[in-house]
């Protein structure tokens, strides 16, 4: 098997904030029921089920919420093939779908004391610490493009979205970073 390849090839701006492509991730999308799903995801990747708009962390495995019947699960990518094997095992009487999406999808992170700043300018979604906690995941849009943000901590935000968009985005959130941009919404 080759090796990934991420879409930016690991790009960086350093601005007021600065952008950065993660390196490659594993990710599965699971959906189905989630309540009959959470002693399976909890088997296979030592985490609770998410909450709404949540997301469970242990390690370097997560899991966010995404739908009422979806989750992603995320994991370093060499465990992807094993963790989809036992997902099938586990499930294999129970109406889900698990698909590898890690190379259908760019990870982003927004590093800086402005982070949510950068994200103001360019989502329609309330990104105020009171309507985007730390530890939760929001699905909305970057300009013209879906996107889901999820506030790892206050300064550190990291933004998914599909493969395809990934260089529009790294670009949108770039020029939202730019010094001399900050309007300084959200300072304390």
């Amino acid at each position: 098997m080759s090796d990934p390849v991420t879409p930016l090839k690991g790009a960086r701006y350093d601005g007021f904030c600065q952008i950065t492509e993660i390196g490659p991730r594993g990710m599965i999308a699971l959906r189905g029921d989630l309540v009959a799903l959470a002693g399976t995801l909890r088997a296979v990747a030592g985490l609770d089920m998410p909450c709404q708009r949540q997301v469970t962390a242990a390690g370097g495995n997560a899991c966010a919420w995404m739908s009422p019947d979806e989750v992603l699960l995320m994991l370093p990518r060499p465990e992807v093939e094993g963790a989809l094997a036992q997902l099938a095992a586990a499930l294999q009487n129970l109406h889900h779908l698990a698909a590898d999406v890690s190379d259908a999808r760019a990870l982003l992170r927004i590093t800086g004391p402005l982070a949510r700043e950068v994200l103001a300018k360019l989502t329609p979604a309330d990104v105020s610490p009171a309507g985007l906690p730390v530890g939760e995941l929001r699905r909305t849009r970057l300009a013209q493009v879906p996107a889901a943000l999820r506030v790892i901590a206050e300064g550190e935000v990291e933004v998914i979205c599909f493969r395809s968009v990934a260089q529009y985005v790294f670009d949108l959130l770039s020029m939202a970073a730019r010094p001399g941009g900050e309007v300084t919404l959200f300072r304390a």
